[in-house]
């Protein structure tokens, strides 16, 4: 027996099945975005027996989430993918470099310890104001064995996309391939 046959039995006709199931996605549909909405923090008054509100609780998940603090490196974590779980931003990866005097940030071991400083979250495109930013603590630099020029920058000026200030301003020492640079070159740092 057939899925028609059954169907003339009950004595149901095509058009009244499909309308109960086309029923039936719209209920689905309907819970799935409820929860989506609710899971995304639709904003409603909580209070609970004990009588906590949504202002007590989340002075209560910033106390738990308070930096600095340390963050135990595990495996195929990189500072992008750690600067996001604390500050909701990768951007940070270069606060979090600078804090630990990293010298090549993107080699992270397993177990490895990291401080996560308290900092102003960074977004794309976000300038660092005046009171940010550092002015450089040399005249000149002389470059380590496994140095970079965004290294550098990092820990001259806390930003490492300053390289490029770095570069020009040595462009005849380094050559035409800034991605070039050898220990015990000496480096003038602009301010």
């Amino acid at each position: 027996m057939n899925l028609k046959e059954i169907l003339k039995k009950i004595k149901l006709s095509e058009k009244t099945i499909s309308a109960v199931l086309g029923g039936a996605v719209v209920v689905i549909i309907g819970i799935l975005l409820f929860n989506f909405f609710q899971s995304k923090g639709v904003k409603k008054e909580l209070t609970g027996v004990s009588g906590e509100t949504e202002k007590e609780i989340t002075a209560e998940e910033e106390q738990v989430t308070k930096l600095p603090s340390v963050h135990k490196v595990i495996q195929g974590e990189n500072l992008w993918v750690i600067a996001e779980k604390y500050y909701g931003s990768g951007y940070n990866w270069v606060d979090i470099a600078a804090e630990n005097s990293l010298r090549q940030p993107d080699l992270l071991l397993v177990d490895q310890e990291l401080v996560i400083p308290s900092v102003s979250v960074r977004e794309l495109g976000q300038l660092l104001n005046k009171a940010e930013k550092k002015e450089p603590r040399v005249n000149i630099y002389t470059v380590q064995e496994s140095d970079s020029l965004w290294n550098i920058a990092t820990a001259v000026y806390n930003d490492g996309y300053q390289w490029t200030k770095i570069y020009e301003a040595n462009k005849v020492e380094i050559g035409a391939n800034p991605g070039l640079i050898y220990a015990e070159m000496v480096l003038d740092i602009p301010n």
